[in-house]
């Protein structure tokens, strides 16, 4: 869920946006993937594709197994390192600064990661390089527990950190991610080169057991620069809650996407 803070854009919030390579492995192993039909939807656009800011390259091998070249761009070198150790070709940049040298491609994607994008110098970017009839495709998970999870786990978030944002607090609305969606839409449309924005929507769900959601947490933008003390204590609360009502639930998921064609 957005846990980024108030006061400024997301993609001005960079040391929220480069503090996920601190455990690459474990954002790897919990974080969920991406619907198979959204994978192989956009890549209906053509197999040659660009991962903006694509982390441990959970997307990009997504998209490699349908058969694609796949290169990714990352700001964190920690993120991009364990890509490579995946088999993803990956350039250490951001993507406003990328030189593609160039280089086209089918697909421009960016999986959990455009909102650390300026929405109009990134959407400038990739119609640069996109071939015509080319894909932008940007996309979010957004999750939706149970609404005794959502209590639960919020009260347990709030007892360690009363001040921060409750990552569960979306969880009742239909589209945590709108306004998300609607800065990359914008962005679209002021940057040119493309036709009108549509949205995707794909709709699935996840067991979790308990450990499998410990495992998780510290993943989030909200957590990843804690003292370990504190994460502790985080740990703790969420576990203690997720016991009371039984240890294992399931997450119902919504991925939503932005995406637009290249139209020179």
């Amino acid at each position: 869920m957005p846990t980024i803070p108030s006061g400024s854009d997301p993609h001005q919030q960079r040391q929220i946006a480069e503090s996920f390579g601190v455990d690459a492995e474990r954002y790897d192993r919990a974080r969920p993937s991406y619907p198979v039909p959204l994978i192989e939807r956009i890549v209906t656009a053509g197999r040659e594709v660009l991962s903006v800011g694509c982390g441990t390259g959970i997307d990009a091998r997504q998209f490699q197994a349908a058969g694609c070249t796949v290169l990714g761009v990352e700001p964190d070198a920690r993120m991009a390192r364990f890509a490579r150790d995946t088999g993803v070709e990956v350039e250490v940049a951001t993507f406003e600064a990328w030189d593609a040298a160039g280089r086209t491609f089918d697909a421009v994607v960016a999986a959990q990661a455009w909102h650390w994008v300026d929405p109009v110098a990134g959407a400038a970017k990739a119609a640069r390089v996109l071939r015509p009839g080319g894909r932008l495709a940007v996309f979010w998970n957004s999750f939706h527990p149970p609404v005794e999870v959502a209590e639960a786990l919020g009260a347990a978030y709030r007892r360690v950190l009363p001040d921060a944002p409750d990552p569960t607090s979306a969880a009742g609305d239909s589209d945590p991610y709108g306004l998300m969606c609607e800065k990359a839409e914008d962005g679209m449309r002021q940057a040119g080169g493309f036709g009108q924005p549509e949205r995707w929507r794909f709709s699935w769900e996840h067991v979790y057991t308990r450990d499998e959601w410990l495992d998780q947490v510290p993943t989030s933008g909200l957590f990843t620069r804690l003292p370990p003390e504190q994460l502790a204590e985080v740990l703790a609360s969420v576990g203690d809650a997720l016991d009371a009502i039984g240890g294992a639930f399931t997450m119902r998921y919504t991925t939503v996407a932005v995406t637009a064609l290249h139209t020179p």
